[in-house]
């Protein structure tokens, strides 16, 4: 679980970087609320993007590259199609709401690490949700 939380961190850092600058750039633009609002709807873009082309054209992100881990779809070997891609992924889209929308996040990041915890096959709650994705490790 500890090589799925270090490459979701890169890959955090990869899109949260740009992410943080453009909603400092819309708050200070358009006033706290509505920059908060209009980053979240950025982030989840972002991010939704990120995994859902990475995963569905590479099976891996920048951080999955790293630590040798691959998505594949639900038949076990081949990459995910982008609607699996952004249902394993779509916990990011809760961030659109300020404020209830970070909860939920949290939330969801602690649902995701019980579940891959307790699932056989490692799975969480949003993999099972895309038909049965799965994190597998290739080296």
């Amino acid at each position: 679980m500890l090589d799925r939380f270090l490459a979701r961190l890169i890959d955090g850092l990869i899109v949260g970087i740009p992410a943080a600058i453009l909603q400092f750039i819309f708050q200070a633009a358009v006033g706290y609320w509505a920059g908060l609002f209009i980053g979240g709807v950025i982030t989840a873009v972002l991010a939704l993007g990120y995994f859902g082309y990475l995963d569905s054209n590479r099976g891996q992100t920048v951080g999955k590259q790293v630590l040798k881990l691959k998505v594949v779809g639900p038949d076990g070997h081949s990459n995910p199609t982008m609607n699996e891609s952004i249902k394993r992924n779509i916990w990011y889209a809760f961030g659109i709401v300020p404020c209830l929308g970070a909860l939920a996040e949290i939330a969801s990041i602690i649902l995701i690490a019980v579940n891959i915890n307790s699932d056989p096959r490692r799975q969480h709650w949003f993999d099972k949700f895309a038909g049965g994705t799965q994190v597998i490790k290739i080296g």
